[in-house]
């Protein structure tokens, strides 16, 4: 029979990397005292990583040493596991859509869940809570879009959105237009003259 904290450790290094553990999954082998104290002590250990408050993870060992996990793959799990939308920045998504050459320096996702920073190693990512219209669209190409739009402001809107009409497959073109009642209203109405064009 195993020890709590081998249990633990057995249970976290099964996970993908990023996959998050939390104290509350384990208290059928304990009460939450051993259960924090356990985790405390591996964390201490270096065998796991406390990337916020009740939220762990198991770092990465290679041949050139220890790493934590990817922010991406840490933040995905975390989606999973609340039942939160996560997605992309809209400075991110501005990128990789090539609405701006700018890359941003902070690791930031939105959330429709709470504010919360996670301690990756020495890295910051920050998950910030924004309005639902924002993550109205999910993940996918056009969720990126809107998130993009709002980064870029109203100021860019109409160049961004010749750029987004010429890039975006079909289909994500469509969904953002359909999306308009939900967007603010310049968004709306800028989607829309781009929309008219053609």
């Amino acid at each position: 029979m195993n020890t709590l904290p081998e249990t633990i450790l057995l249970h976290a290094q099964s996970l993908p990397e990023g996959g998050v553990l939390s104290p509350k999954e384990f208290l059928h082998l304990g009460s939450r005292a051993a259960i924090d104290q356990a985790l405390s002590r591996m964390t201490k250990e270096g065998k796991l990583l406390r990337v916020g408050r009740g939220t762990y993870v198991t770092p990465i060992y290679s041949r050139f040493g220890t790493r934590p996990p990817a922010p991406e793959k840490v933040v995905a799990s975390l989606a999973a596991q609340s039942g939160e939308v996560v997605a992309t920045h809209g400075a991110s998504a501005a990128n990789a859509l090539g609405l701006t050459q700018q890359v941003p320096i902070r690791e930031v996702y939105v959330t429709s869940g709470r504010t919360r920073k996670l301690k990756l190693g020495r890295s910051e990512v920050l998950v910030k809570h924004v309005p639902r219209w924002m993550l109205v669209l999910g993940t996918g190409p056009a969720g990126a879009a809107v998130r993009a739009l709002a980064w870029m402001g109203p100021t860019h809107a109409d160049e961004s959105l010749a750029t987004l009409r010429r890039t975006l497959p079909p289909s994500e073109w469509r969904a953002l237009a359909s999306s308009r009642a939900a967007l603010p209203s310049w968004m709306a109405r800028a989607i829309g003259e781009e929309a008219a064009r053609g």
